[in-house]
């Protein structure tokens, strides 16, 4: 009688279950074949790239301080503080009416000086003037000239131009002032491509080439990497850091990378497309050697001996050992020998 209803009562405990998850279906198996429960995964290649990381400072690609090369009045301004500008786009106008009337004045003594020099040598062919009269007026001809060719390059420099597209800076001056020659009138900076500048170990030296890839992170951006390529390797090592300057150019289209930011950047020195990368906590370690539990066809626990490489957020590279497809235990081996009969979860 007892034995009916413990029977009736099991029949009951398994309707009121339902369907059993993965884990609650590996440890029923465990209960009816006396095996023990492990999770565990499947050893898939993947990419990996072997990085090497350093910090660097952001640098404009190109950045200029735009200055006056004469002393003028401000007449025109033709840009706003933080406005994007094209390659020869007029950004001031300084007065030109001085300019332009020593010009005149200038180019009429230079008539004069012309017209004499050309009198003076058809008379020195006939013996009517001195040689070192003709020798004089050459030269004032030759000092009028390059008083016109000075003015003519002063009322050029009235008109302020863009040499390159970028932002401009903090606007310096205001509309009617009057400035020194070299006065800071603004800033122009190109962002795209950024610069970045780093220092990597000796050690890697024949590992970096032109061209190399680099990843880039700031804190303004921390889940977003910026991609950009090696474009400088300093040819000397540093005697007291024993390390090298490398210089990369990050493409920056949509600016949210800027200048004097701090960077974090990797350095892609190898990429390996066929890697076979297992969670750390698959490894078992013994003195200076490195197992792991594998999972042969008869849902038996082997242990298998390993050789590491890379380690990369949690993950290790296994370089000899395992082969893809191969199964390991990444929890539950603590309960276990070789041989032992497993029931797998993943």
């Amino acid at each position: 009688m007892n034995s009916f209803y413990y029977g009736l009562m099991l029949v009951f405990m398994v309707a009121g279950c339902g369907a059993p998850s993965d884990k609650g279906a590996a440890a029923a198996k465990a209960m009816a074949g006396f095996a023990t429960p492990v999770v565990a995964v499947k050893v898939t290649p993947q990419v990996v790239l072997d990085k090497v990381t350093m910090v660097g400072s952001l640098a404009a690609n190109e950045s200029i301080e735009v200055r006056s090369q004469i002393e003028s009045k401000i007449t025109e301004i033709h840009f706003d503080e933080g406005q994007k500008v094209a390659k020869g786009d007029v950004l001031l106008v300084l007065d030109r009416e001085k300019l332009q009337a020593n010009l005149a004045m200038v180019q009429s003594s230079l008539d004069i000086a012309q017209s004499t020099f050309t009198r003076m040598k058809a008379l020195v062919g006939q013996g009517a003037v001195s040689k070192q009269e003709f020798d004089q007026a050459q030269a004032e001809l030759a000092s009028k000239k390059a008083q016109v060719d000075l003015i003519t390059a002063q009322l050029g420099d009235t008109v302020i131009k863009a040499p390159f597209e970028g932002y401009v800076g903090e606007r310096q001056v205001s509309l009617g002032q009057v400035i020194n020659k070299e006065k800071l009138l603004t800033v122009l900076i190109d962002e795209n491509p950024m610069k970045v500048d780093f220092h990597v170990p000796e050690r890697y030296m024949a590992r970096v080439t032109e061209g190399q890839e680099v990843l880039l992170t700031v804190a303004a951006y921390p889940k977003e990497e910026f991609k950009g390529q090696v474009y400088f390797l300093d040819p000397q090592v540093d005697e007291l850091t024993r390390t090298f300057l490398v210089k990369a150019k990050i493409d920056n289209p949509e600016s949210k990378l800027r200048r004097g930011m701090f960077a974090k950047i990797d350095l892609i020195v190898d990429q390996k497309p066929q890697a076979l990368m297992v969670p750390e906590a698959a490894l078992i370690p013994k003195a200076e050697e490195v197992y792991v539990f594998t999972v042969d066809q008869d849902n038996k626990a082997q242990m298998t001996l390993v050789k590491t490489g890379i380690r990369q957020s949690g993950n290790v590279e296994i370089l000899s050992g395992l082969k893809a497809g191969d199964i390991i235990i990444i929890e539950g081996y603590q309960k276990i020998g070789p041989g032992s009969a497993v029931a797998v979860s993943y």
